[in-house]
């Protein structure tokens, strides 16, 4: 899996950093129990602090993506059944896209037609 970050985003690195990897993830690209690079490996990898790296892997641990292990190091979490707060999460965030893609001039068809092209490029749960 190949990390871009965008410096100059207003979006923190170690955001990025995750956002990329849950996308790997959901995309095939990493699989259950594929170990990730260790913190200084990825820090060199992508030129960020290991500090950065460090709290990446702490908040997709607390999100459940991937495991920590002081011996095998991070892995890639098995698929989990979604709960009550996720999908409240997920609703939050649809609706704040809806909204921008509503005041961009973008039609309701067009954005769902978008959605499930983006959802059938994810590799299915297995």
């Amino acid at each position: 899996m190949l990390i871009s970050l965008d410096i100059g985003s207003s979006i923190p690195i170690y955001v990025q950093l995750r956002n990329q990897i849950v996308t790997g993830i959901g995309r095939g690209e990493l699989k259950e129990g594929e170990r990730l690079p260790t913190v200084r490996q990825l820090a060199q990898d992508a030129g960020v602090n290991t500090m950065t790296v460090n709290k990446t892997y702490q908040l997709l641990k607390t999100e459940g993506f991937i495991t920590v292990d002081r011996r095998r190091g991070a892995t890639v979490s098995p698929v989990r059944q979604w709960d009550e707060r996720y999908r409240e999460k997920l609703e939050a965030e649809l609706e704040l896209l809806s909204a921008e893609a509503r005041m961009k001039g973008m039609g309701q068809g067009e954005f769902l037609s978008l959605c499930e092209q983006i959802f059938a490029g994810m590799c299915p749960a297995d």
